[in-house]
């Protein structure tokens, strides 16, 4: 009797890995503080950081603009939400990071046209920084939704710092000479530096452009989403 050959409906990790963890952290990172440093001191991917500035602005006794910072937990939840539905009707993986890229380019382009037409302007700072603040929350979803795409979470880094210590305290033990810890130690290493780079970054252009900046992460991820477009997932 002819068997059907059967198809691994399984998803394969991406091939391209390495830089799309490099890339995805620099993002994060970068996001992170163009919108602390442009945005009114506003996390835009460690959302649950607003709840302390918020707290700190008040007891300061900061004006009504301090409230913004509680509407991005609600927008992040949100998005994490619409990024659960897109992961869920869609079979290119990649397809979030295409609308993550698409909302920090168009946020970022209409922060420069209106930064140029209009002379007092400063209020579009805030809508803005929630775009940034959904964006960063479909990054977030991807990363739930398709972990082998990247080493670790690539925008809350509190884990991975965690899970690179256990791997150099476990390196030590062995003196280095466990091969699979050591490969993780490295990969944990990739996530940490490229976040790291992200935020170095994000704090000079921030101060120099500005929140219309982030249409650079923007175009990247755009660029990203055609470069791995042949990653699909199963249905």
């Amino acid at each position: 009797m002819y068997m059907y050959p059967i198809k691994n409906t399984v998803p394969q990790p991406s091939k391209h890995i390495w830089h799309t963890t490099l890339l995805l952290t620099i993002i994060a990172g970068f996001c992170d503080t163009v919108t602390f440093v442009a945005a009114d001191a506003l996390f835009s991917a460690h959302v649950t950081g607003n709840f302390i500035v918020f707290a700190y602005q008040i007891v300061r006794g900061s004006d009504i603009m301090a409230w913004v910072k509680l509407l991005t937990f609600p927008i992040f939840i949100i998005a994490v939400m619409a990024g659960g539905r897109i992961g869920s009707t869609s079979v290119n993986r990649y397809r979030l990071l295409f609308w993550e890229g698409i909302l920090l380019t168009t946020g970022g382009l209409i922060l420069l046209l209106i930064n140029h037409t209009y002379t007092h302007s400063s209020w579009i700072i805030y809508p803005v920084a929630m775009v940034v603040v959904f964006a960063m929350g479909l990054q977030n979803a991807f990363g739930k939704l398709y972990a082998k795409e990247t080493y670790g979470s690539t925008t809350m880094m509190t884990g991975n710092v965690t899970q690179a210590a256990l791997d150099l305290g476990n390196l030590f033990k062995t003196r280095f000479k466990d091969a699979e810890i050591s490969l993780n130690f490295k990969n944990q290493l990739v996530t940490l530096s490229g976040f790291l780079a992200g935020c170095c970054l994000g704090a000079v252009t921030g101060n120099f452009f500005g929140l219309s900046i982030i249409v650079v992460p923007g175009i990247a991820l755009l660029l990203c989403y055609f470069n791995n477009r042949d990653t699909t997932s199963t249905q």
